[in-house]
């Protein structure tokens, strides 16, 4: 599972439907169900997928070889009052794919690019391919915006390259709720609505066609046209979160033309989907409890929920949960309610303790006087909500591609075995909306179903790839990086010390072991820990 991304660049989870939050990563945003697959456990290979020998002649057919050997026609991207700070020098594209790789003669797909040529071209190594995660955030927007994150070694030596993934960004987007309707469904605590059907038959009723071609194997393959396209040899790439996952099915899938791979706040689908929404939530649950416990410890006499650290947490749930029943109002006529609240809370927490400082001064001003417009302008920004109540959100990407990727359905006995569970491992976060918790993104009233099933990723043949965790990552929980680097045959682990969603953007001692290993090919030494900055 992975939450649904909000924000640009990462993933965070909202207890009725997953979301996400962060500068670099925006997505799952916590979000995830994707389940992906090629190799069963134990290493055979479902039916549905076709010998590598197979699926490597069929880029050698005349109308994919095309599209591998298409040239690239970049041009100075739309201004739209917000480029990056060198703007002339990033440059956009349209790269051109099948919308099914099964019949590459068809309708094709443009898929959306951002390139940032590199600050050292005498010493340029190639193309680096990013991925901010979501599913369904922008890599345009993450190079076009927030570029600079990379500057040193990787600006100066890399073309870096960004591109939006099937459903999202520019690339064939999913939009299937309006705003009005987003609303409601981002707001409601309605114990009848049902959230998974309601975007279902929306989704359906606008884009029946795309949605058994948004899954990330498919995008996976994407990838590798853009790689031949750009004229590179192998894939050199760096995912966050979700795209970690899409990094790891692209090495399953071409293991021969992986590069220098690096893959940070990892996702893994060797287990059943339910048991990673149980992780997930436990572990949402204990950074929730961290920021309580610690507001309730502090020096300070502000701290809305009192003194007690023991009491803090319990007191945070039921004053969220409480909207339910009190709603608050505010001035222009909106409504904070225990969704929103919710959702308010776990997005910034999904940061870790350096954003606690904004969730406690939102929550003051609601304990003490009533006052919503602090949670609410975090809700909003979670949900990807403009002042205009328009909505600029992956929140139907999140759930397309999330869907597109899930296979077999829970059965009623298995969903009862995990809420069990759930409730044991996470009994604050998880007790609003308990079963929209555990399927994140519900997709059991989903038109299409997926022939993958859950399995680990071994890429037998690739390059090695450096798997990045966090020991308190609240999204994609430090065991995900554990199980993922210990399926790849030539996975490496590094590990970060700390709390928050993804580790680049929190470690300078991170930093300098990705760029170690994508500029000079130096892995760190398996086990290695990092500390946070």
């Amino acid at each position: 599972m992975i939450p649904r991304s909000r924000r640009s660049s990462r993933l965070a989870r909202s207890p009725r439907h997953a979301l996400p939050a962060s500068a670099a990563a925006l997505a799952l945003a916590i979000a995830f169900t994707p389940l992906s697959g090629c190799t069963a456990p134990g290493g055979s290979r479902p039916d549905s997928r076709p010998p590598l020998d197979e699926r490597v002649a069929a880029t050698t057919a005349p109308a994919l070889r095309a599209l591998y050997d298409q040239r690239i026609d970049w041009h100075a991207c739309p201004d739209d009052g917000d480029t990056a700070p060198d703007g002339a020098a990033t440059r956009c594209a349209t790269l051109r794919v099948p919308l099914d790789y099964a019949d590459p003669g068809g309708r094709t797909i443009g898929v959306a690019l951002a390139r940032v040529p590199a600050a050292d071209p005498r010493r340029r190594i190639g193309s680096l391919l990013l991925n901010p995660g979501g599913p369904g955030n922008s890599g345009v927007d993450m190079v076009r915006r927030g570029w600079t994150n990379y500057q040193g070694p990787l600006h100066d030596r890399y073309d870096l390259v960004g591109f939006d993934p099937r459903g999202a960004g520019d690339t064939t987007p999913v939009h299937c709720l309006d705003d009005a309707a987003r609303d409601q469904w981002n707001g409601t605590d309605d114990p009848t609505y049902d959230h998974g059907r309601v975007l279902a038959d929306a989704c359906r009723a606008h884009h029946a066609d795309l949605l058994p071609h948004l899954g990330t194997r498919d995008t996976a393959r994407d990838l590798d046209v853009l790689r031949g396209a750009l004229g590179e040899r192998r894939l050199d790439f760096l995912g966050s979160s979700y795209g970690t996952h899409l990094g790891a099915l692209y090495a399953e899938e071409f293991p021969d033309r992986t590069g220098r791979l690096v893959l940070d706040g990892a996702v893994e689908h060797s287990v059943d989907p339910t048991r990673l929404g149980i992780e997930q939530a436990a572990a949402a649950e204990a950074g929730f409890r961290a920021f309580a416990a610690a507001c309730a410890t502090d020096q300070r006499d502000d701290c809305p929920l009192g003194t007690d650290p023991a009491a803090a947490p319990r007191r945070l749930a039921d004053l969220l949960d409480g909207l339910r029943d009190h709603p608050m109002r505010t001035d222009d006529g909106r409504t904070l309610t225990a969704a929103l609240g919710w959702t308010a809370a776990l997005d910034v927490l999904a940061d870790g303790h350096r954003s606690w400082p904004r969730l406690r001064d939102a929550l003051g001003p609601a304990v003490t006087r009533g006052d919503a417009q602090g949670l609410l302008a975090l809700a909003d920004g979670a949900d990807g909500r403009r002042e205009d109540g328009s909505h600029a959100t992956p929140a139907d990407a999140y759930a397309a591609i999330s869907c597109a990727d899930a296979a077999q359905a829970p059965t009623d006995a298995d969903l009862r075995t995990a809420l069990a569970e759930l409730a044991a491992r996470a009994p604050l976060t998880s007790r609003h909306a308990p079963l929209a918790t555990l399927l994140d993104p519900d997709c059991r009233s989903w038109p299409y179903r997926s022939p993958e099933h859950p399995h680990p990723v071994r890429a037998p043949g690739s390059a090695p790839i450096l798997v990045i965790g966090s020991t308190a990552d609240p999204i994609t929980p430090y065991p995900w990086a554990q199980r993922l680097a210990a399926g790849l045959e030539h996975g490496v682990l590094l590990t970060r010390e700390g709390d928050g969603h993804t580790a680049y953007d929190k470690s300078g001692c991170v930093r300098d072991a990705v760029a170690a290993y994508l500029v000079e090919g130096r892995l760190p030494v398996a086990g290695t820990y990092c500390p946070s900055d």
